[in-house]
């Protein structure tokens, strides 16, 4: 008895903990956030582009140098790239869209993404970052007539290099991942590279037709590693070696581990977009949330009395809980998003509907209150299991399937329904058992009667 309320008791300051992270770090909760410390400004709420706005980036595509059948393959593979860099955990809703050329458009071949809460240009080019644009070239069979002689400020002529290697099949597309290793003879940093199936197919025949000539390895157009070919390397491994320092070393790993671009893309287009549908559409939102819940709240205690109290509290719990998921992971908010977590608050007393039921049929059959409540748990396990697995698996297929506007719903209520299996399983199985209450009178039998009974 004493563990029971002791736990109770530690749930209670849970909750208000967790309630008072929520609204210390809410602006509009908070009159004083201006003045909060820089811990709490870190954590508001992430609202998508249709309710805060964000920014618009227009790229150019360079595929001058893959042929035509490959174009729409690469395309692809660099709108995963930049997905994968600016939606990490797929929360955060970006829209990454491939704008191909043609005869009506112009422009070539263009990648448009759209980044909701960051109206910052600066910051938004800096999310999509400095991936570098991985190539290996060959030796220019013809390179004695391709010779390109560049002259220098201070009269210098020397032969450009670019003219000597002409580009080959195997670019950062094929990477698999970068590591940072040392030169066992010059204990100099390089960066090792693994590649593919494919790009190990690729390279083996670059390796094996280029025997005792050069093979140059640029990065972002200019040439770092000019090794010569020794031998056939089957196995899909190359070295950039170029003086690193540490740093330096550890940076381009990570850089090329990100994701290196398939083919190099040139800001064109920044532009600031507001919101679709605005501040008025989050304020209704807010509101058919809060009307919900008092609903739901006047149902419970009016139905179930004491247990539909006891309800509500886990409903407090759990609203507080999953605002600040909503806040630490961060999710971001769209106006599906916000359905999402409405309608999962209709759902999170769906389990405690169930178990209340059962307890009232054992109390009508003799039970006292303590058995009745421990048999209501019981029998109400099963059907609660089922019902939100279903639920759960509805979620997963709809984020794995569906647009980034469907995900946004799938998420908020994936996270809904994981949540109220604990409020309801658990808070509310720890508070009934903290009442301590064992006999049955009158009294008690009409605080866990429901309905219209006595």
């Amino acid at each position: 008895m004493k563990k029971r309320i002791i736990l109770a008791l530690i749930i209670l300051v849970l909750g208000s903990l967790v309630a008072f992270f929520v609204y210390k770090t809410e602006p509009k909760l908070n009159k004083n956030f201006e003045n909060q410390s820089v811990f709490f400004k870190k954590f508001p709420f992430r609202l998508g582009l249709d309710l805060s706005g964000g920014t618009h980036l227009i790229y150019k595509a360079d595929v001058s140098a893959i042929s035509s059948s490959e174009i729409g393959s690469s395309m692809e593979a660099l709108r995963d790239v930049i997905e994968r860099r600016v939606n990490l955990f797929g929360i955060s809703e970006p829209i990454v869209q491939v704008q191909r050329g043609g005869l009506i458009s112009s422009a070539g071949e263009q990648l448009i993404v759209d980044l909701p809460g960051v109206t910052d240009i600066k910051e938004a080019v800096k999310m999509i970052g400095q991936t570098p644009v991985l190539e290996f070239k060959t030796e220019n069979p013809k390179k004695d007539e391709a010779q390109n002689v560049v002259v220098s400020a201070d009269g210098v002529a020397t032969v450009s290099l670019d003219s000597q290697f002409i580009a080959t099949e195997l670019t950062g597309r094929y990477l698999k991942k970068a590591t940072l290793e040392r030169d066992p003879n010059t204990l100099e940093f390089q960066v090792s590279l693994q590649f593919n199936d494919e790009g190990t197919k690729l390279f083996a025949k670059m390796t094996k037709e280029n025997i005792g000539k050069m093979i140059a390895i640029y990065l972002d157009g200019a040439p770092v590693s000019t090794p010569v070919v020794r031998e056939e390397i089957p196995n899909g491994q190359a070295f950039i070696s170029g003086n690193f320092t540490p740093n330096e070393a550890k940076l381009l790993v990570g850089r090329l581990n990100s994701g290196a671009l398939p083919v190099p893309i040139t800001l064109t287009s920044t532009q600031t977009i507001g919101a679709t549908l605005g501040e008025s559409a989050v304020n209704a939102g807010v509101k058919a949330a809060v009307i919900g819940f008092l609903l739901v709240a006047f149902f419970l205690i009016l139905w179930y009395r004491l247990p539909g109290l006891i309800a509500v509290v886990a409903l407090s719990f759990y609203t507080a809980i999953l605002l600040t998921i909503f806040k630490l992971l961060p999710v971001t908010l769209t106006a599906a998003g916000i359905g999402g977590f409405i309608i999962s608050l209709g759902m999170a007393v769906d389990a405690n509907v169930l178990i209340f039921e059962r307890m009232k049929e054992e109390i009508k059959k003799g039970a006292n209150i303590h058995d009745g409540i421990h048999a209501g748990f019981k029998r109400a396990w099963n059907s609660v299991r089922d019902s939100n697995t279903s639920s759960i698996i509805t979620s997963i297929i709809l984020f794995w399937l569906g647009t980034p506007l469907i995900k946004g719903f799938a998420l908020t209520f994936g996270l809904g329904v994981l949540v109220s299996m604990f409020s309801a399983i658990t808070v509310s199985r720890i508070f009934l058992f903290a009442l301590g209450i064992q006999k049955t009178n009158k009294f008690t039998k009409f605080l866990f009667s429901s309905g219209f009974s006595k």
